[in-house]
């Protein structure tokens, strides 16, 4: 058995674990942001929350892909 076989379950979960900061710090990002427009501007309330969730929608995306993309292509 070589040393590539040995590793390579370790190397999709490891990719997933890099893959998943970037969305995670994405959506602190967003969601920090997004709380202090709302304390700038209350009347603006609907407006924020929507482009905050549709921002958090997409960080998401990215990470369920980064989920996905070891199990389809590390085979």
């Amino acid at each position: 058995m070589s040393l590539y076989a040995e590793l390579t379950g370790s190397i999709g979960s490891i990719g997933y674990g890099l893959a998943a900061i970037g969305p995670g710090i994405g959506i602190g990002i967003i969601f920090g942001q997004g709380v202090q427009a709302i304390a700038r501007q209350p009347e603006a309330y609907g407006v924020i929350r929507q482009n905050m969730l549709l921002g958090f929608a997409l960080a998401e995306a990215l990470a369920l892909i980064g989920f996905v993309v070891p199990f389809v292509f590390g085979a």
